[in-house]
């Protein structure tokens, strides 16, 4: 995967000079909206809890109805039910072209606020202008809030509570559990059709790529590209990889991990360290495709990119049965068609 799991981009100040007496203000009349949206709330049910994996209990005087999330978690959340109440997002949300960023996946990026399009980028005036009761987020390391700038997250934090899910270490189906267990306690129906035909859907993939793994045994390798590195990324802690390994795919482990575990970085002229059969490439747009990396000539050498079995890897997959299923069935098909090359 790329770098900015642990290594975290150059900092930038959100607020100009003079913003924290605007947020202060802003903070000061949060307080006041927040109670009045608690209280309408309540004939919902009471009084509202949930232990996130932090293990902080949040407890509010009724279910949040103004929820603002990473985007890759408000689409896991939209997945299972929860939509109308998530009212602004932050993270990869509208590509150039306007249309959604893969990590939105179903969500109609046209109905919420956008309060940062990229890493670093959390606006938080506009964050507390939309009176937040709940802030969720990935957890990539513990403790840490996915994209939620270090520089500004008392601030962000202040003005509402937060709920952090672990997205790695575990597997992918653990994870995705987490988020329906949230789902639920926001008031999500597990039962509704779209839930369970997505389940049976994950269920029928993993199964699927379980059998193609042993029937089909070819070596893979997660990897990402940067213009002056190729990392390798390690199926021991990315949560995804970790649940591929576990139904039998042959994935391969490097053997000399960069601080933080999620990778081995090798410069462009030792590409090709590790002999793969196919190559599952991060297909995130802060990463280099097929197309750029073309330029590359110790990526054109490589064999699995000689014989055409590349396929994307969602590195920051959607923690959704939903999400997880088409990624499943892309690597049965990639697995299924391919030969060894090595």
């Amino acid at each position: 995967m790329s770098t900015s799991r642990s290594v975290s981009p150059s900092r930038r100040g959100i607020l100009a000079a003079g913003g924290a007496l605007g947020i202060g203000a802003l903070l000061a009349a949060c307080g006041g909206d927040k109670g009045s949206a608690g209280a309408n709330g309540g004939a919902e049910g009471g009084p509202w809890a949930f232990t996130d994996d932090r293990r902080k209990k949040v407890s509010l005087k009724s279910t949040p109805q103004r929820i603002v999330a990473f985007t890759g978690t408000a689409a896991a959340l939209h997945d299972f039910g929860i939509d109308d109440r998530i009212v602004g997002v932050f993270g990869p949300t509208k590509l150039k072209n306007g249309k959604p960023d893969p990590q939105a996946g179903d969500l109609d990026v046209d109905k919420v606020t956008v309060i940062g399009n990229a890493y670093n980028q959390f606006n938080v005036e506009k964050y507390a202008a939309l009176r937040p009761d709940l802030l969720v987020t990935n957890m990539y390391e513990p403790g840490a809030l996915w994209f939620v700038p270090d520089d500004s997250k008392d601030k962000i934090t202040a003005l509402a509570p937060s709920v952090a899910i672990t997205s790695s270490r575990v597997p992918l189906a653990r994870i995705i559990e987490r988020y329906a267990e949230l789902a639920q306690a926001l008031g999500a129906d597990l039962n509704a059709k779209k839930v369970t035909d997505a389940k049976a859907r994950f269920e029928k993939a993993s199964e699927a790529l379980r059998k193609a793994a042993k029937s089909h045994p070819v070596k893979v390798l997660a990897c990402s590209g940067s213009p002056d590195l190729f990392y390798a990324s390690n199926p021991g802690i990315n949560a995804d990889l970790m649940y591929y390994k576990s139904l039998g795919v042959d994935l391969i482990v490097p053997d000399h991990l960069d601080k933080g575990g999620y990778f081995e970085s090798l410069s462009w002229e030792n590409a090709d360290k590790y002999q793969a059969d196919v190559l599952l490439l991060d297909n995130r747009t802060a990463t280099l495709q097929p197309k750029e990396l073309a330029a590359k000539p110790s990526w054109t050498k490589l064999p699995a990119v000689k014989a055409g079995q590349i396929t994307p890897w969602s590195s920051e997959p959607r923690f959704s049965y939903a999400g997880a299923a088409p990624l499943l069935e892309s690597l049965t098909k990639a697995i299924e068609t391919a030969k060894k090359v090595n």
